[in-house]
């Protein structure tokens, strides 16, 4: 491990660089670069032999660069892995030539710049593709070249999970300073409108490595870049920034090693960058509308929550169209069309009337045709029923005997979303294909059972869900660890369609509490008003088992839940709507904190048992404290510490198992060895 300091001088840490990525590919394995018959598999990256123009250069002037390698290589994706700081107009050109790249640069370089040439992972050995991780050409074209050093790390902002393979990009304060058209207090494009003066890259880890930047204040922005065409695409890509500016002569120094699991180089992160999905201005159109089913039109928009004035059909009457937004932004809609499916015809015409943006981003009334078509079309399985019958239909013809067509089956479609016992907080959820027209409850019937077999009608509650409208939920005062027997004649369920159920009959469990934990969460908040959204995740990290809006000082308790490993998730949900809001790149607002629970220990695994119950206590005021340097290490260090437990057991049960077919005389030769490599016990 280094210790890093700014004073440190660039030679010496490139040097240092150099001798620890080589070092550290020794280490990794000691074997030839080519694997004789038989032996075990080559796992060194390529090592770099000589640069021309020298590695480092300064006063640069060269328009073509070549780098040799001690074997023939390769590149892979180079489109998504390489990438120039600062950017170049015209990205330069690679090519293979023997054991080495010829670089091409197209653009005109910018006077007394440092320019860094990143491959990223794109530098393979030609026999194995072994990646040469975090291989960089830097040059200047001035008298020096700049060697200040940043880290830092991504995260997203909603799931408290690192952000691997983000790009960072670095301003200058200064410049934007002087740039109102771009940035002001109330209002930033930056990211949008200006190109950056240094560019970094995350590692799958969430951590980055800014190198050669100046001994400057910046202005700094991330982006994870989903598409791989290194640029920022608002509504697809996370993005982040931090409030204040950030000079690398002035931050703490940090620690930097070869991560030798991953094989690259990582560090301690000085700052921390919460990503999210922005909110930031979209153009209100149309998009799409579609059909998919013959009862169902979806129309999706362009940005969230349309105006929509109107929805007119040639053959449906208004009250015939039920409107229902399926998203929390209500940019997508489903029509669901209350009409015998019959009665349809193939391609449905109407129009809309919403305001839509001009060319001049203003929202003006406009009209716009609507043509939906729907065709059925025959399944598998259909077409070959249908053939079967046609041969059965045939075959009594040539006999001369009546022909019975077997039965249709029932086009109403539902499914119960329960599976296995039923917790009795929850209920039994139904959920339909269309939306329900009809429900006669009064002729639905749940009765109870006892150890004797003794039954007894208890009353029932069923009620839609308020997010879905095909969604209903049946509800009692359920006995724990009781039986039930659930009765539904038929055509007690109508859909739009018209189609109606056949008669239901179900056998149902209850949860028993003593074979499910109890998770029970001492809340102590920032203050008596404040609130915040719990939530139980699984033993990942990232799903939600189950969830406590609108939370404040005191206890509240997840029942019955299963053994095993879960986290406990917190929002701090600032203006109390119970969801988590993110944030605004254009107007410079962070998203809604959200943090893990992590123990005294630091530790952020509750085990459970059964018949446990599981009491931790959450102080807002330590959970939400402001976000240090130190903080931030120890978090990711307890999280490292876990991912490496069950790395290594999973690399224990693999050899477990190779051993045992060995024995069983099923040969599995592998190479590599998985503990080997220069590194730290502190590795993201």
């Amino acid at each position: 491990m280094i210790r890093f300091k700014q004073i440190m001088s660039l030679r010496t840490v490139a040097k240092m660089a150099v001798v620890m990525l080589f070092l550290s590919s020794l280490l990794v394995r000691c074997a030839n670069t080519t694997t004789p018959q038989g032996g075990p598999r080559d796992t060194i990256p390529p090592v770099l032999m000589v640069a021309t123009p020298e590695n480092f250069s300064t006063k640069f002037a060269a328009k073509r660069i070549f780098v040799e390698f001690n074997e023939y290589v390769q590149l892979k994706d180079q489109h998504k892995e390489f990438f120039t700081s600062p950017r170049m107009k015209s990205k330069p050109t690679l090519s293979i030539r023997g054991r080495g790249v010829m670089i091409d640069i197209k653009d005109t370089l910018r006077d007394d710049q440092t320019y860094v040439l990143n491959f990223g992972a794109a530098l393979r050995d030609n026999n194995e593709g072994n990646p040469l991780h975090s291989f960089s050409y830097v040059f200047s074209t001035g008298e020096e070249i700049d060697s200040m050093w940043m880290s830092g790390y991504t995260a997203d902002a909603q799931k408290s999970d690192s952000v691997g393979k983000s790009y960072i990009y670095f301003y200058r304060a200064d410049s934007l300073a002087l740039d109102t058209a771009v940035r002001t207090a109330e209002f930033d494009s930056t990211l949008l409108r200006r190109e950056p003066d240094a560019i970094a890259r995350a590692e799958t880890n969430g951590i980055f490595l800014a190198q050669h930047l100046k001994p400057i204040d910046y202005r700094i922005y991330a982006f994870q870049d989903k598409n791989d065409n290194q640029m920022y695409d608002p509504g697809t890509d996370l993005v982040g920034f931090v409030d204040s500016t950030y000079n690398p002569l002035e931050m703490q120094e940090f620690a930097i090693w070869y991560d030798s699991l991953r094989r690259y180089w990582t560090g301690e992160p000085q700052i921390y960058m919460r990503m999210f999905m922005d909110g930031t201005f979209k153009r209100q159109m149309l998009t799409s509308a579609e059909r998919p089913k013959s009862n169902q039109a979806i129309l999706r928009f362009g940005a969230p929550r349309p105006q929509i004035d109107s929805i007119i059909f040639d053959s449906i009457a208004s009250e015939r169209v039920i409107w229902e937004f399926q998203t929390e932004g209500r940019d997508t809609m489903s029509l669901w069309l209350n009409v015998p499916p019959e009665e349809l015809p193939d391609t449905i015409k109407g129009r809309i009337v919403y305001m839509k943006h001009d060319t001049t981003n203003t929202l003006n009334i406009s009209t716009e045709p609507l043509a939906l078509a729907w065709r059925k079309i025959e399944t598998k399985e259909e077409e070959r029923a249908r053939e079967r019958e046609e041969r059965e239909r045939k075959k009594a013809e040539e006999a001369g005997e009546e022909y019975t067509p077997p039965p249709v089956k029932n086009p109403f479609s539902y499914r119960i979303t329960t599976s296995g016992d039923i917790n009795p907080e929850r209920g039994l959820e139904f959920e339909f294909e269309y939306p329900l027209v009809k429900l006669d409850t009064a002729m639905i019937t749940l009765a109870e059972i006892d150890d004797k077999q003794q039954t007894r009608n208890v009353p029932i509650e069923l009620t839609r869900d308020t997010t879905n409208m095909r969604r209903w939920r049946l509800m009692t005062k359920w006995g724990d660890g009781l039986k039930y027997k659930l009765t539904i004649p038929d055509s007690i369920f109508v859909d739009v369609a018209g189609y109606a159920n056949d008669s239901i009959t179900k056998e149902l469990t209850t949860m028993a509490a003593e074979k499910y934990a109890k998770v029970i969460i001492d809340l102590r908040g920032r203050s008596d008003s404040s609130t915040y959204i719990l939530q139980l995740l699984g033993s990942d990290g990232k799903k939600v088992i189950d969830e406590i809006r609108d939370a404040r000082t005191g206890k509240h308790t997840f029942s019955y839940v299963a053994e095993g490993e879960h986290r406990v998730r917190i929002v701090e949900d600032a203006n109390g709507n119970g969801r988590w809001d993110s944030g605004n790149l254009i107007e410079g607002r962070q998203p809604e904190r959200v943090e893990v629970y992590r123990n005294e220990r630091d530790e952020e695994v509750i085990s459970t048992k059964m018949n446990w119950d599981v009491e931790i206590v959450a102080d807002m005021n330590r959970m939400f404290a402001p976000v240090t340097m130190q903080s931030l290490i120890r978090q990711l260090d307890a999280r490292e510490s876990v991912r490496l437990v069950k790395y290594y057991e999973e690399v224990r049960k693999k050899r477990e198992e190779e051993k045992r077919r060995k024995e069983e005389g099923t040969h599995n030769h592998s190479g590599g060895n998985p503990f080997g490599g220069f590194g730290s016990n502190f590795n993201f």
